[in-house]
């Protein structure tokens, strides 16, 4: 049995179109039953498959406080106000991180995508200038990791966000697009088939397994165990 069904899709997106605290009031039971429920068992199942990539990342299949993010939006610096994700995201992260900027594995779901997001997103500054003087100490594990063919086969980086040259570093750095980073996550695209069969948890681990270089080395620039 698949654990998400096109009732799932139809929900997110009905979301969508009434995002509002009565609709979605009077459509909690239907959150339960298409959505948080089938979420927190994918993340049950996907437990100990994934210890067998990293005993070191975690799937905790809590209603609050687990893998599986809220579904309350964050509306406090941001014009949208609407309160609620129209999504459905899971963050599978390091057994040392706290948040969503800690590394992992991202699911995202919603109506229109279906994507794997893998490494750190938007870290902290001195996270993120660990990460860059790794990549300075070590350009040949930071190529050989972001350049590994079964990586590439699926996953693309992010783009960098800098305009110009991070402070410390020379604007003809011979790594200074990887410098100018942000974010040092790669993205694989996965469709709404892949999220509705029941081979779901097979594929993911099947992406997983392909990012274990690029993971493994911003762990080693963090001084956390792979």
């Amino acid at each position: 049995m698949p654990y998400f069904t096109s009732q799932t899709l139809d929900f997110l997106r009905e979301l969508a179109a009434n995002n509002n605290r009565e609709w979605f009031r009077d459509n909690r039971s239907a959150y339960e039953r298409l959505v948080r429920e089938p979420a927190l068992a994918l993340i049950e199942e996907m437990g100990p498959r994934l210890a067998g990539i990293s005993p070191h990342f975690r799937a905790v299949a809590r209603r609050t406080g687990g893998s599986l993010m809220r579904v309350y939006r964050d509306t406090r610096y941001t014009r949208d106000k609407t309160p609620y994700k129209t999504n459905i995201g899971i963050h599978f992260r390091h057994e040392q991180g706290r948040d969503i900027h800690s590394p992992g594995y991202y699911l995202h779901i919603d109506p229109w995508c279906v994507f794997v997001s893998v490494g750190i997103w938007r870290p902290d500054s001195r996270t993120l200038g660990r990460i860059r003087e790794r990549l300075t100490e070590r350009p040949d594990a930071w190529i050989g990791a972001r350049d590994d063919p079964v990586f590439r086969r699926f996953y693309r980086l992010t783009e960098p966000a800098l305009k110009r040259a991070p402070r410390g570093y020379r604007i003809d750095h011979p790594l200074i697009e990887d410098l100018r980073r942000k974010s040092f996550n790669a993205v694989t695209d996965l469709g709404h088939e892949d999220a509705l069969s029941p081979e779901f948890p097979d594929i993911l681990c099947e992406r997983f397994h392909a990012a274990t270089p690029f993971l493994r080395f911003l762990c080693a620039a963090l001084d956390l165990p792979m």
